[in-house]
């Protein structure tokens, strides 16, 4: 999993949605493309279709306020059109339609975010890692320990298929990680990849007690 690259067609309305969706998303070694962000870091709408013909996935969120935006039908249009996999993530109540009336998507819980994260990267890992994914799944993060001085970089392999995942989170179990240098354990969400808290681990001598 190297460079892949996700585009998230949405309507200007549904921006914090999206980023709600996407805030662990965004975590993996990835990138994810909000068309919105896009626009606010100085790109026109027009402009974005070098993300999108780059993109080995595009993402459409489709609620009542994107029903009638014609660059969410643009984007997805092209996005057939080049042979890149669309996956359409429904409000519920929301019909099918368009380009994607026939494809399977997904339907945004509102009142557990966290269940349409989990389908969400239950499809991304299928869509983007097409050879075993969900049996042999390779998929991490990689962050910087947060311990002061310390900074070492911490990763949380995903050694687990989404089925294993989610009954991890079923059953209040969470993902652990540890920093090889300071011992801290990170500790995360099955279901969404999280981050849920951090215990401190061996307590580091300052300079100036080393030398006493």
């Amino acid at each position: 999993m190297t460079g892949e690259q996700v585009y998230v067609s949405h309507a200007p309305g549904d921006l914090e949605l999206a980023q709600d969706l996407f805030s662990t998303v965004k975590n993996f070694p990835f990138g994810v493309h909000l068309a919105l962000e896009e626009i606010e870091s100085g790109r026109s709408r027009k402009r974005l279709e070098g993300r999108l013909a780059n993109s080995d996935v595009v993402v459409a969120v489709l609620t009542e306020d994107a029903a009638d935006n014609t660059w969410i039908d643009q984007e997805i249009g092209y996005a057939v059109a080049k042979g890149i996999p669309v996956v359409p993530l429904r409000d519920e109540g929301v019909s099918r339609r368009g380009y994607v009336g026939d494809v399977d998507g997904l339907t945004i819980d509102r009142g557990d975010l966290s269940v349409t994260i989990f389908n969400l990267l239950s499809r991304l890992r299928s869509e983007l890692s097409p050879l075993g994914a969900l049996s042999v799944p390779n998929w991490y993060i990689r962050f910087p320990c947060t311990i002061p001085d310390c900074g070492h970089p911490v990763t949380l392999e995903l050694e687990h298929g989404q089925t294993k995942l989610w009954k991890l989170h079923s059953h209040g179990k969470h993902l652990t990680t540890s920093c090889a240098v300071c011992e801290s354990t990170y500790y995360f969400n099955p279901a969404t990849i999280g981050f849920l808290g951090r215990k401190d681990g061996i307590d580091r001598q300052s300079p100036s007690r080393s030398r006493s």
